[in-house]
């Protein structure tokens, strides 16, 4: 069966690195593993490039990933945006300090993903379980 897989590149870097402590993975070998019987038609990556405010070396190592990933055959990067602002927030205990933090939020990925997997379902990009282009 021919099939597309879209990954929430954020997501999935989070929980490998929980995970394993790695946050290094080969998208294609995975995939080609967990759906052996499968041909990988396109693979789908949705993330949003980081600012290193927290971190000044996190966008050189999301650049090394992102270069990496670009070896895959048949693997796209689809970007959204990342936020990163300074705001108060309460401290858990005790709760009526406030403090400054460093809020991050990524935008924009879930719906682009949501996007691509609905336009690639009308555009006939893959097949159903029955061997059927959906």
């Amino acid at each position: 069966m021919r099939a597309n897989v879209y990954v929430d590149g954020f997501n999935l870097y989070y929980g490998i690195r929980r995970w394993q402590g790695s946050r290094w993975l080969d998208l294609g070998a995975l995939f080609s593993r967990l759906f052996p019987n499968d041909d990988i038609h396109r693979i789908r990556y949705f993330m949003a490039r980081v600012k290193g405010k927290a971190d000044p070396g996190s966008p050189i190592r999301q650049q090394a990933y992102l270069a990496a990933l670009r070896t895959v055959p048949g693997l796209t990067i689809h970007f959204g945006t990342f936020l990163a602002n300074e705001t108060r927030m309460p401290l858990a205990f005790p709760s009526h300090w406030m403090v400054p933090v460093l809020k991050t939020e990524e935008k924009g990925s879930d719906v682009n993903l949501a996007t691509y997997l609905l336009l690639d379902v009308f555009d006939h990009d893959c097949e159903d379980g029955r061997g059927l282009h959906k």
